[in-house]
């Protein structure tokens, strides 16, 4: 059974953390791993992304990770500014791209990944609000069509290298 739809992913237009527009073209030629997520998410967002780190860790010798993106979905927080703080955590992938844009250009995102998101009112958090997401990884391959997805990256990291080791190594 497959894992790959033609009907998920698809062009993208946004700025990446160090101010640079990127389309899809640009990751074009290697393999891409694509979250959608945002910096204020609490726990799923972080304990992904230090979960792909964990997984990366384990690939066998001479599978390199592949690029990972965070495409934010709340753009009106995470400008390239803050995403580039938040990339550069020590527990997240090295090779983290976060990518933003306008209201318009992130919701054109999502919906090439068929990815679902809505802000959430907190008026009694400090944040103000939160937002509810898709939780889902999507493994582009070099041509920049869907290989596989991810749901529970957290609960086996060792069956995530595994599987990206058979689709990119």
């Amino acid at each position: 059974m497959t894992r790959a739809y033609d009907t998920i992913g698809g062009p993208i237009s946004l700025v990446s953390h160090t101010g640079e527009r990127v389309t899809e073209e640009n990751f074009k030629g290697a393999p891409t791993l694509v979250y959608f997520g945002f910096t204020y998410c609490p726990d799923f967002c972080p304990s992904t992304l230090i979960a792909l780190k964990n997984a990366y860790a384990r690939l066998p010798d001479g599978v390199a990770p592949p690029q990972t993106l965070l495409i934010t979905i709340d753009p009106e927080r995470d400008t390239p500014e803050a995403l580039s703080d938040y990339v550069t955590t020590a527990a997240f992938p090295e090779n983290l791209i976060g990518l933003t844009g306008t209201e318009e250009e992130v919701a054109a995102a999502a919906d090439a990944f068929i990815v679902q998101y809505e802000r959430i009112e907190t008026p009694d958090s400090l944040a103000e609000y939160t937002m509810d997401h898709t939780l889902l990884l999507y493994l582009m391959d070099e041509n920049w069509e869907l290989k596989t997805f991810f749901s529970e990256v957290e609960s086996d990291p060792d069956h995530v290298a595994q599987c990206l080791a058979q689709h990119i190594g």
